[in-house]
C-alpha cells in the first residue's frame, strides 16, 4: 500500500492529534534463533524420495524467527489497532456486522463436534447429523420453505445453488428456452454475477423515483424466456417493496420463478417468511444473521430454502431422518455436490445454538430492534444529508453526499473522518444507483447512547465538510496508517515486505 501520509508517530494533517506508531512487521522483529517452538521433524527420511522433483521445495521459506512471547505481543498489539464489533460501532451497510454472543463459540468446540473427522461413518456421528437436521427444520420454519440445503459456503454460493436448481427444473419441464434472469438494480451485486456464472443472460430492471422496482419496466422485461427474477429483500436501499404482491403476480403469470436474496434477513427474522410472500427460492447468510462474525476472510454459510416442487434438485448429499436415525443420501435428480461434505459445520452449529438460545420470540425481537434502530438513526440524520427512499426504512438506509460536491467533499471523505471519531466507516459507493452513497446499518445490538453519539459526530463531520473541507481530505489522522494513494496502490502495489527475503527470482511479478 502506498501512503499519502507518513504512518509514524507525529502530528497529523489538522495538527489536532497524534498518529499512533506503526506496529513493526514480524520480519523487523525477527532475530536469529529466537524461536518459541521448534518443530519436530516427523516425516521419515525416505518418504519423499519418490515424489516428482517439481513438487519439492528447493529454497528455504525464510520464515521470521521470533519468540513465543514476542509473537503474542505482536498480534495482541495488532488486534488493539483493529476496528471490529467488539471494539467499535461498525455500521457497515448491507453486511450486518452485529455482535455475536461468545457463548456460541463453545458449541462447535464441544467434543464430538470439534474433533469429528469429516469422513466419519454416518452411524458414528448421529449427534452431529441430528444437530444439522434440527437446524434445517428451524430454517424451514423461519424461511417458510419446504426443504433446505445447508451446503452452500456463503450467500453468493447460495445464489448459484438456487440458479442451478432453477436451470434443472426448467430443463426437466422441457422449457430450455428460459435463458434470462431479471435482476433489479437495487439488488446485491452478486446476483447478476451468480446468474451469469449459472449460464443465464442477465437483464437489469430499473428502480422508480421512490427506489422501488419499476413495475412497468418489469412488465416489459418479462417474457417466455424469463427463468427467474432475483430480488434482494429488503433491497440495498433499505426498502421493502411496496408492491411485492403485484411483482409476484406478474412473475407467476409468465411461468418464471422468484428468488429472494436473504442476506438482509436480519430485518425479517420471526416477522415475515419469504415463502409466505411468494418466493420460490431464498438463501440466508448465517454468517450475517445467525451468530457467526461476518467478514475477515473466515468461513461463511448460505443455506438455501426451496418450495416442494424444487426439493428433488437440492444438492447432494441430503441429511434425512429415518425413524430415530439420520442418514446422508443422494437423490438422482439433484444438481449434484456443490462443495465438500455437508457445509460449514462450525458456522452451522453456531447458528443452531443462536436460534435455540433466542427462540421464536427472541428472533422476532432481533428484527424489531434492527428496524427500530435503523429508523431512529435515519430520523436523526435525514436533515444532515439527503436520504434515498421515502417513508420508513428496513434494517439500513442510504444517504447521499452528492450535495457536498461543490465543497470538493465526497462520501469517502466522510467515511475516513468517521474513523478518527472512533467508528468503523459505513459502506460507501453502494448501491451504485445512489451517487456518493453512504449505506448505514446499525443492527439490533447498539444502544440509543451509541446511536446518539454517532449521529452527533456524523453531523459535526458534515459541518466541517462545509466549513473546512481540506481537513477531511487528510483524514484519518489518528490511525497508524493514513489514507492510501489508491491510484498508485492499484498501479504499483507493494506485494511483499521489503525486509522479507525474496522467494522469487528478480523480475518475477510476485516479488512486488
Amino acid at each position: 500500500m502506498n501512503e499519502k501520509t507518513t504512518p509514524v508517530t507525529g502530528h497529523s494533517g489538522s495538527g489536532s492529534s497524534f498518529r499512533p506508531a506503526m506496529e513493526p512487521s514480524l520480519w523487523k522483529l525477527s532475530r536469529e534463533q529466537a524461536r518459541g517452538v521448534r518443530p519436530v521433524q516427523d516425516v521419515p527420511e525416505g518418504a519423499v524420495k519418490d515424489l516428482p522433483s517439481e513438487v519439492l521445495r528447493k529454497i528455504s521459506l525464510g520464515l521470521p524467527e521470533i519468540s513465543e512471547l514476542e509473537t503474542i505481543r505482536h498480534f495482541t498489539r495488532l488486534s488493539q489497532l483493529s476496528r471490529g464489533v467488539d471494539t467499535h460501532f461498525y455500521p457497515l451497510g448491507s453486511c450486518t456486522m452485529k455482535y455475536n454472543p461468545k457463548v456460541m463459540d463453545r458449541v462447535p468446540a464441544l467434543p464430538g463436534f470439534f474433533d469429528l473427522h469429516p469422513r466419519t461413518d454416518e452411524f458414528a456421528m448421529q449427534g452431529f447429523l441430528g444437530a444439522l437436521w434440527d437446524l434445517s427444520e428451524l430454517l424451514k420454519e423461519v424461511l417458510g420453505m419446504d426443504a433446505v440445503t445447508l451446503a452452500p459456503a456463503a450467500g453468493a454460493h447460495g445464489e448459484l445453488t438456487g440458479i442451478l436448481m432453477a436451470r434443472s427444473y426448467f430443463r426437466a419441464k422441457g422449457e430450455t428456452g428460459r435463458r434470462e434472469i431479471l435482476v433489479p438494480d437495487s439488488a446485491h451485486g452478486t446476483n447478476p454475477a451468480s446468474a451469469a456464472m449459472g449460464g443465464f443472460t442477465v437483464r437489469s430492471v430499473p428502480s422508480n423515483g421512490s427506489g422501488h422496482i419499476d413495475l412497468k419496466a418489469l412488465e416489459q422485461a418479462l417474457s417466455n424466456q424469463t427463468a427467474m427474477v432475483m430480488m434482494t429483500a429488503p433491497s440495498t436501499l433499505g426498502l421493502f417493496e411496496e408492491e411485492l404482491g403485484e411483482v409476484v403476480r406478474r412473475v407467476r403469470s409468465r411461468g418464471a420463478l422468484l428468488y429472494m436474496d436473504g442476506a438482509n434477513m436480519n430485518a425479517f427474522l420471526g416477522v415475515l417468511r419469504p415463502g409466505d410472500l411468494g418466493f420460490d427460492i431464498v438463501h440466508i447468510n448465517t454468517h450475517k444473521t445467525l451468530a457467526t462474525p461476518h467478514g475477515g476472510g473466515g468461513p461463511g454459510s448460505g443455506p438455501v430454502g426451496v418450495k416442494a416442487f424444487l426439493e428433488p434438485y437440492l444438492p447432494n448429499p441430503r441429511i434425512v431422518r429415518e425413524g430415530k436415525e439420520f442418514r446422508m443420501v443422494d437423490r438422482p435428480e439433484s444438481i449434484g455436490s456443490i462443495r465438500s461434505f455437508v457445509g460449514s459445520s462450525g458456522v452451522l452449529l453456531r447458528a443452531l445454538a443462536y436460534m435455540r438460545m433466542l427462540g421464536k420470540h427472541g428472533l422476532r425481537r432481533v428484527a424489531l430492534y434492527a428496524l427500530l434502530n435503523a429508523n431512529y438513526l435515519k430520523k436523526k440524520l435525514e436533515d444532515v444529508l439527503p436520504v434515498t427512499g421515502e417513508g420508513l426504512c428496513a434494517h439500513e438506509f442510504v444517504l447521499s453526499a452528492k450535495v457536498l460536491e461543490k465543497e470538493g467533499v465526497r462520501a469517502i471523505d466522510i467515511a475516513k473522518a468517521l474513523l478518527d471519531e472512533g467508528y468503523y466507516a459505513p459502506t460507501v459507493y453502494f448501491p451504485l444507483i445512489v451517487p456518493e452513497a453512504l449505506m448505514i446499518e446499525p443492527t439490533e445490538c447498539e444502544s440509543r447512547t451509541t446511536l446518539d453519539g454517532f449521529a452527533r459526530d456524523f453531523r459535526r463531520i458534515v459541518e466541517r465538510a462545509r466549513s473546512s473541507p481540506d481537513e477531511l481530505h487528510e483524514s484519518p489522522s489518528k490511525t497508524p496508517v493514513g489514507r492510501p494513494d489508491e491510484v498508485r496502490a492499484a498501479r504499483d502495489p507493494i506485494l511483499t515486505d521489503p525486509l522479507r527475503p525474496s522467494l522469487f527470482p528478480p523480475g518475477n511479478a510476485q516479488n512486488g
